[in-house]
């Protein structure tokens, strides 16, 4: 049996085991020790500009060679540039990952504390750089909470992708009372408006209440006033007439009695006197006039009941 790479024979491999090899790069041996049907063709330390390409396997007599195509894949680097961000809490934070000589172009995935990144928050584009390519992903997101943010790549080939991370430190932003104070004076002009329309309805209330009784107070006080006034007019009517009373430029009276209105004269007397008896018989006021030399001097005296 023998194995070409690329066109060139690079070992024999006879059925006794005994290998002849160009070179330690390449090696063979029988899959197991009992199944000599079998045969593993080894290729180390291999290069994409060396190796990659047909391998033949040929085996003598009546049996068709087979063949296979290898294909040679090259991981390059993988860095997230501008090192670990601060930002303000809700704002918009930018990441850059380049990925640099890697064959074929390399498959670029974003994780932010573990868990996958949408697709739609990160773009990726590629360009041929030689005979490999390079790589560039932006990720866009806003920043809520403080998060590690990692960028990884990896072709086919790979067991583990390769990967670059950042630390996102988030700084929390100030409290927006805004809101708060809207709703506080809100609430505090309704429940203002709630207590004026209350008042008003109370002052109205208060007010159709007092006016009865104003009324009533009132129509009491012009019945005591009538009372008063029929009261006064009565006494009036009631009182005695001072017939003792002389007026201006009278100088005597008539020697004669007048028991009548109560007045009368003392026998052989100047003096008169006035009595003045209320109606209801309880008591009298009496009057003294004096006749002097010159005339008469008077003295009124009115008693009201």
């Amino acid at each position: 049996m023998t194995w070409s790479v690329r066109g060139f024979m690079v070992l024999n491999f006879p059925i006794t085991g005994n290998l002849t090899t160009a070179s330690n790069q390449f090696s063979a041996r029988f899959c197991s020790s009992v199944d000599t049907s079998c045969v593993e063709f080894t290729i180390h330390n291999v290069t994409r500009s060396g190796e990659a390409g047909p391998v033949i396997c040929s085996v003598l007599g009546d049996y068709e060679r087979k063949t296979a195509h290898l294909y040679i894949q090259e991981s390059g680097t993988v860095n997230v540039k501008g090192g670990n961000v601060t930002v303000k809490q809700d704002q918009q934070v930018e990441f850059q990952c380049v990925t640099s000589a890697w064959f074929p172009t390399a498959s670029v995935s974003w994780t932010r504390n573990g868990q996958a990144v949408s697709s739609s928050l990160y773009n990726t584009t590629s360009m041929a750089d030689g005979d490999t390519f390079n790589s560039t992903s932006v990720l866009k997101f806003q920043a809520v909470s403080n998060a590690m943010v990692e960028c990884r790549a990896t072709v086919l080939s790979l067991a583990s992708p390769q990967s670059s991370s950042v630390f996102l430190v988030v700084v929390p932003k100030p409290p927006d009372w805004t809101v708060l104070i809207a709703v506080v004076v809100s609430i505090g002009g309704f429940a203002l408006l709630a207590l004026l329309i209350i008042g008003i309805i109370f002052c109205c209330k208060r007010r159709r209440e007092k006016q009865p009784i104003y009324q009533d107070e009132m129509s009491r006080r012009v019945r005591t006033q009538s009372q008063i006034s029929s009261v006064t007019a009565a006494g009036k009517r009631q009182g005695q007439e001072n017939a003792g009373y002389l007026p201006e430029g009278q100088t005597s009276v008539a020697p004669s009695e007048l028991s009548d209105s109560g007045f009368f004269q003392a026998n052989g007397s100047n003096v008169f006197e006035v009595a003045d008896t209320n109606q209801a018989g309880r008591g009298y006021s009496v009057a003294h006039i004096t006749v002097g030399e010159s005339g008469v001097r008077k003295h009124r005296h009115v008693t009201i009941v």
